[in-house]
């Protein structure tokens, strides 16, 4: 298919993990559309409702530093072409390709299922993750405002929470942060995973410039907002060059502190970011491949923990080795910031407030 301009993926077959065709024909005259009434226009975003029954997703993975974690959407408008989150959008029967960044889903309800789950005798309290699957502060956040009001129901409660993000959209919400950082219940991470423009472009599409990324993390921490930033991916041969300047620049920004993931391809995003490749790194894609693989065992991917984000063999030691001088030559690091707890509150009952 021709390059959608704007978007990630330069690929939208369907998933084949449930066996499921290329495509099924289904005799309808849109079928042949295009060949009728000539190529379509740019694909617009499409954002349908979804009801869940609960809000809260909780992991056991020994290798992420959560355990709970909320995703006010699915799919992202970002369109990262490496986003490990593309394969999820295969469980609705649509492709993890064009599909993941332009057939969204917000979920309305999510303040008020935060709420009856706080509210519940059982709840534990600990970090809850925003920002682990979908960004939070993608593009459509202006409007339906999903993750603002989860925010103010952890404000009202006194509920610690890590958002990671790569949308300066999170200074809208620089009072509520600002309410929790007072009280050590909040951590932003702020995703930079290049500073050429031309490069982030590509890779994300629909992300805010590296520069208003940069800006965001001075001014968050300027209010008194605790923010690191991620370099995530690094991905060998794209931007692993730019390793020494992005750490200094976020440093100079005001970041406690920066962390990295080297990229990761599980399932249909292995193909996706191998087309991504030979559309815009042809000269190159055999050597980043070929890199990934010896990162990845052999493979395109390593889904075992631990090594699935740092990788193993000679490159990754020097990836490795890289980043930590170079942190440690921002002055970045020292204590990992931990958020209080015991400042819960359970969110008061219809009948508490009608006293």
């Amino acid at each position: 298919m021709a390059v959608e301009k704007g978007r990630g993926a330069t690929l939208n077959g369907e998933s084949r993990r449930f066996n499921l065709p290329e495509r099924q024909e289904d005799g309808d005259w849109l079928d042949a559309a295009e060949a009728i009434d000539g190529p379509r226009g740019r694909i617009r975003t499409q954002v349908t409702v979804e009801r869940p029954r609960t809000i809260i997703a909780r992991n056991a993975s020994p290798d992420i530093a959560f355990s709970q974690s909320i995703n006010a959407y699915r799919g992202c408008e970002h369109g990262c072409i490496y986003c490990f989150a593309r394969p999820t959008h295969a469980y609705h029967d649509l492709s993890p390709g064009l599909d993941f960044e332009t057939k969204l889903f917000a979920k309305p309800d999510a303040a008020a299922l935060l709420r009856a789950e706080l509210a519940k005798k059982n709840h534990v309290v600990s970090p809850i993750a925003m920002g682990t699957n979908t960004d939070p502060y993608q593009p459509i956040e202006k409007d339906w405002q999903v993750t603002r009001q989860v925010l103010e129901v952890l404000v009202e409660t006194r509920h610690p929470t890590f958002i990671t993000t790569k949308s300066d959209r999170i200074l809208r919400d620089i009072d509520l942060l600002a309410d929790l950082a007072r009280d050590n219940l909040v951590a932003v991470m702020i995703s930079v995973t290049s500073l050429d423009p031309k490069v982030a472009r590509t890779l994300e599409p629909r992300a805010p410039h590296p520069e208003r990324r940069i800006a965001a993390i001075a001014r968050l921490a300027q209010a008194g907002i605790p923010v690191s930033a991620n370099m995530s991916p690094i991905i060998p041969a794209i931007n692993d060059h730019e390793i020494e300047n992005l750490v200094a620049r976020v440093a100079a920004a005001g970041a406690r502190d920066i962390n990295y993931i080297l990229v990761r391809l599980p399932h249909e995003v292995a193909p996706l970011f191998r087309a991504w490749l030979d559309e815009h790194h042809p000269d190159r894609a055999g050597k980043v491949m070929a890199i990934i693989s010896d990162l990845r065992g052999g493979r395109d991917n390593d889904p075992n923990f631990g090594s699935r984000m740092k990788g193993r063999g000679v490159w990754a030691d020097l990836i490795r080795a890289r980043f930590i001088k170079a942190r440690r030559s921002a002055g970045l690091g020292g204590d990992r910031l931990t958020l209080r707890t015991d400042l819960f509150r359970p969110p008061e009952g219809a009948q508490m407030r009608l006293l």
